[in-house]
């Protein structure tokens, strides 16, 4: 959890104003399962279907000569949007979310790098590691180059959240066109701009984190941080599991964005927009069930990992969330044959 114990650096003045998309927290001091909740904020709907992808599958990074090629180890379930994976888990256990940094750098596309296009980076976890440790161990001793595209006419400037069964977590942000990964039980809430460390340093400032001041109200993306760590601190200790994810709903809930005008050009310019929440997951990690819930609809949908064939035989198989009809209850049976999803095409130049 957010303790006044967390490392953090020193203020750094100024905190960046963007509050562009997303919140995810991570609690893994329940005494129950290990649970991971995000919203998803975006301009537009931002669509999404729900994947099965098998172990066995073969994907290209789609960035040139030294792009990484693989073939997934391990079956996931992914929300599969038109610019690729921006949520799902493995069969391990492993989650990842891919929130929006309006301050990554990923530096110049280098030819004679290792590199990935960033619609495939949430994906590479998923499909190679088991657990935190071993993404982020791959990471520093492999590093490579994550290569951003164009989405909804805003270059794709994100950050990574991993968590594992174990409680594990990492934020991984490109800065300097370098990977900056705090690792640790402790990195339990992100949200967007400033970088993680400000982020830090920003919440000892409130109450009950050393500070003095009262919880922020706004929507901007410091202000969620704080009272994200707030609601994740005072949650009391679940009776069920049924309970935890209730509660982890309630402090997701807290933090989402109204629906609101959205004004492509302030965001272009680099101010604060105020993009609404469209969708929210919860992701049980410990049971492995996948709670998917849409901001245009009634019912909160699960789908359970160990009712999933992730064989190769399997293939790609899609849950529609975008049909006539909303889906409801549990859904894992509800799969069909589906040709993959899109993924955003990196900008090599």
């Amino acid at each position: 959890m957010m303790r006044t114990t967390v490392i953090a650096s020193l203020l750094v003045a100024g905190l960046a104003t963007l509050s562009q998309a997303c919140s995810r927290v991570l609690w893994n001091t329940s005494g129950r399962s290990v649970l991971v909740g995000r919203n998803m904020d975006w301009l537009n709907a931002m669509a999404v279907d729900l994947y099965t992808l098998p172990r066995g599958k073969s994907y290209d990074g789609l960035t040139g000569p030294n792009t990484l090629r693989w073939t997934s180890k391990y079956g996931s379930l992914v929300a599969g949007s038109p610019a690729g994976a921006v949520d799902g888990i493995n069969e391990k256990g492993l989650a990842v979310n891919m929130l929006w940094l309006g301050t990554s750098n990923f530096g110049k596309y280098d030819a004679s790098k290792p590199s990935i296009g960033v619609g495939h980076w949430l994906q590479y976890q998923l499909d190679n590691f088991a657990t935190v440790a071993e993404a982020v161990s791959y990471m520093k001793a492999s590093p490579y180059q994550v290569v951003p595209g164009t989405f909804d006419e805003l270059k794709s400037t994100v950050h990574l959240a991993m968590a594992d069964a174990t409680g594990d977590s990492a934020i991984i942000e490109m800065l300097d066109g370098k990977a900056h990964i705090h690792h640790g039980r402790e990195f339990a809430v992100m949200t967007n701009d400033p970088p993680y460390d400000q982020q830090l340093a920003n919440l000892k400032n409130y109450k009950p984190f050393g500070g003095t001041k009262p919880l922020p109200g706004t929507v901007e993306a410091a202000d969620r941080f704080v009272r994200a760590a707030s609601y994740l601190e005072n949650l009391p200790k679940p009776t069920s599991d049924r309970e935890g994810v209730a509660e982890i709903l309630s402090v997701m809930r807290g933090v989402s964005q109204p629906y609101a005008p959205v004004n492509i050009t302030e965001m272009r310019a680099g101010r604060p927009h105020t993009s609404p929440t469209r969708w929210r997951t919860v992701i049980d990690l410990t049971q492995k069930i996948y709670y998917y819930e849409s901001t245009m609809s009634p019912n909160i949908i699960w789908v359970r990992l160990d009712s999933r064939d992730f064989t190769p035989k399997a293939g790609v198989r899609r849950l529609d969330l975008n049909g006539p009809e909303d889906p409801i209850g549990n859904c894992s049976g509800g799969f069909k044959p589906s040709k993959p999803f899109k993924v955003l095409k990196p900008e090599l130049k």
